[in-house]
């Protein structure tokens, strides 16, 4: 057995990889999901409800827009649903290599 590498090996390092030019918005996909999932889940109208991202340097940005009835119910009380849906977003932006933060618009 041989410890060298063969062409196209998963294992070889591409030295033409650039992290620059990784598109974060295209990769935060799950992220922008499992937000618009939760919040259609959390609001009393799920048709209002429209995720938008944006790239901010190094990081995602999800703006989330609900009605206007549901912006108490998703933000919650002391911000403490909001909290949430930031921690979880994160997670499932994490999971894809991305920083990803939400903002609630209003």
């Amino acid at each position: 057995m041989t410890n060298e590498y063969v062409d196209g090996d998963i294992n070889t390092i591409d030295d033409n990889y650039d992290d620059a030019n990784v598109d974060q918005v295209a990769q935060a996909d799950v992220a922008v999901a499992v937000l618009t999932y939760v919040a259609k889940a959390l609001a009393d109208e799920p048709e209002a409800v429209s995720v938008s991202a944006k790239d901010s340097g190094n990081k995602v940005i999800l703006s989330l827009q609900v009605g206007a009835g549901d912006m108490g119910r998703v933000i919650g009380r002391r911000g403490r649903t909001a909290q949430a849906l930031r921690t979880i977003v994160g997670a499932a932006g994490s999971r894809d290599g991305v920083t990803a933060t939400v903002d609630i618009v209003d």
